[in-house]
């Protein structure tokens, strides 16, 4: 079978390259695709992300093992498209280049039987021209589950008056450290 992706960079501007490739082919192979339909180097690290329905990212899936034990980690070449892509689960997110955040939503559009005479990866249709400069991320927390927002101590700016450099530290002999 053969997966149709449409590829749309996450820009102002609408740009995205809808590609076929093989249903065994791995995501190391789709990231080929889709650095090569967009027009980069591929010199660069990048990563999948796994998602939810609303594009909410989970799961890293690197190009690199970048683990402590080597070998334990599972990248890019380890899955099959199938794996990780199907009816049901049809979006992932892929990140190019972690200095400039080039990132692309990547969603399955079809599964289809190949067709004979073609080769895959197949840039089936391109739209939109690549801005110069990715668009600028701003990488902010959930603060739903804020630990210190509503925290609430016991000491205040009256505290600050009893930390008057007197005789309220006890000596621990390092006087060489202050000199």
């Amino acid at each position: 079978m053969v997966y149709k992706f449409r590829v749309i960079l996450d820009a102002e501007e609408d740009v995205f390259r809808d590609i076929a490739i093989l249903e065994d082919d791995t995501l190391e192979d789709l990231h080929n695709a889709i650095f090569n339909a967009f027009g980069f180097d591929g010199m660069e690290v990048a990563s999948f992300y796994t998602c939810d329905e609303t594009w909410n990212q989970e799961d890293e899936i690197s190009l690199f093992d970048t683990g402590d034990v080597p070998g334990e980690q599972r990248i890019m070449s380890d899955y099959p498209l199938s794996d990780i892509l199907d009816a049901e689960n049809t979006k992932i997110i892929y990140v190019y280049d972690f200095i400039n955040m080039w990132t692309f939503l990547v969603e399955l559009a079809a599964i289809e039987d190949q067709e004979i005479g073609l080769i895959y990866p197949n840039l089936l249709f391109s739209h939109g021209e690549m801005p110069d400069e990715a668009m600028e991320k701003s990488f902010e927390a959930d603060m739903n589950d804020d630990i210190y927002g509503d925290y609430e101590d016991d000491f205040d700016e009256d505290d600050l008056d009893n930390l008057d450099g007197g005789d309220n530290f006890e000596d621990y002999g390092f006087e060489e450290n202050w000199n």
